[in-house]
């Protein structure tokens, strides 16, 4: 495969590109939860309890810039704010859900029980 830059970053494969925008620790959690329901950051928050709010807020504002996310203000004392899926990061949900499959193959295999046990 070719390699290409993109915003001054060398790509070697389309699957790196697309890691990027929905890879790491924390974006496909947010994404996967937001395609269930619209949520507000507190919500998040208490979905994803391992997540700092400085790591939500700027995962969530990295989402919202690339397009996979929408950010719904809406004018109220205290402020109300919504998060909700694109288009765009719908097309992310079923490659989410065969990386989940795939996971929990794996931990199957390696004998980890899925759901863990609290």
């Amino acid at each position: 495969m070719p390699e290409f830059f993109h915003d001054s970053k060398l790509y070697y494969t389309p699957i790196e590109f697309a890691l990027k925008h929905i890879g790491g620790t924390w974006k496909m959690p947010i994404l996967w939860r937001l395609h269930l329901r619209v949520m507000r950051y507190g919500e998040l928050k208490k979905d994803i309890p391992h997540i700092t709010d400085k790591m939500l807020s700027s995962q969530l504002r990295e989402l919202e810039e690339i397009g996979l996310i929408t950010r719904i203000v809406y004018a109220a004392v205290p402020p109300k704010v919504e998060y909700q899926l694109t288009e765009k990061g719908s097309q992310a949900i079923p490659v989410i859900e065969i990386i989940m499959k795939y996971g929990v193959a794996m931990m199957q295999e390696a004998g980890i029980p899925y759901p863990p046990h609290s």
